[in-house]
């Protein structure tokens, strides 16, 4: 069995060692074995032992700490997506969700929500704010850049606006699935301090979301079916799917698309373009 087997995490260390410029970071640039950052001058950016991390990379010691980890990330500058492979390498797991606030997508995504002409679609936080829609999500769903950036919140607007309430078909099960699913959205991505205010707001402005969220249901969002009253176009039977957004974990896309015939045309008909 070889080395980079046995030893998977060494292996990954040297190699994003190998990577550093080591003249960037105002070591000396002298004559280097090798390329990259020594390992006494990683250790010292990511302030540990340079024998500890020494031990790391040759596979002894034992495992190491997630505070050392992190240091060690930090120190060598991963990516998100790498520092999660470090953990999974070092500890046997990703490391513990700690969320971080965004509210910007990039225009390729923006993009991939355009081309879906027909069928809404939106990006989210883990704590439900809408960051991004296309046009039949503005037709359908909700007009989000009608409002202002703070209110661009699915539960606010499920417990707070009387028309986006009256168009669920069955206003009750709608909310108490969209409660159990935020719930684990927000804990998934440790985003409980973020959540506590709107979850005291709402508490407090709907007795509905009050009681449904000290029953403690947890959800799943994945796919499912969602029916809307439309005022002239009457029923619309939407199938909807949510998906991550590869290397946006803080981010879910969902996409609605039209369950029969029937909606695909009132789709249409509600998109076309008026005289």
């Amino acid at each position: 069995m070889s080395i980079e087997t046995d030893n998977a995490l060494g292996t990954f260390l040297r190699d994003r060692r190998a990577r550093m410029d080591a003249a960037a970071f105002g070591f000396s640039g002298g004559r280097r074995r090798t390329p990259g950052l020594r390992r006494e001058e990683v250790a010292q950016r990511a302030n540990i032992s340079a024998t500890w991390y020494t031990w790391l990379e040759q596979g002894r010691g034992g495992a190491p700490s997630a505070d050392v980890l992190n240091r060690i990330a930090g120190g060598l500058m991963l990516t998100e997506p790498e520092r999660e492979h470090l953990f999974v390498l070092g500890l046997g797991h990703p490391p513990e969700a700690t969320y971080r606030a965004s509210d910007e997508v990039t225009p390729r995504l923006q993009r991939v929500l355009d081309a879906l002409e027909f069928s809404p679609a939106i990006v989210k936080t883990p704590t439900w704010d809408v960051v991004a829609w296309n046009a039949a999500a503005a037709t359908l769903l909700t007009d989000y850049a009608t409002l202002p950036r703070d209110q661009r919140n699915i539960l606010r607007l499920m417990f707070t606006n009387a028309s986006i309430k009256a168009a669920q078909e069955d206003w009750l099960n709608v909310a108490r699935y969209v409660v159990g699913a935020f719930r684990a959205d927000a804990a998934r991505a440790g985003a409980g301090a973020e959540i506590s205010q709107l979850v005291e707001e709402l508490s407090q402005l709907s007795p509905e979301f009050d009681a449904l969220w000290r029953d403690n249901n947890v959800a799943r969002h994945a796919d499912g079916l969602k029916r809307l009253h439309h005022p002239v176009h009457g029923l619309l039977e939407l199938e909807f799917s949510a998906f991550a957004v590869d290397g946006r974990p803080e981010l879910g896309m969902i996409v609605y698309n039209p369950a029969t015939p029937e909606t695909a045309q009132r789709i249409r008909s509600l998109m076309a373009p008026t005289a």
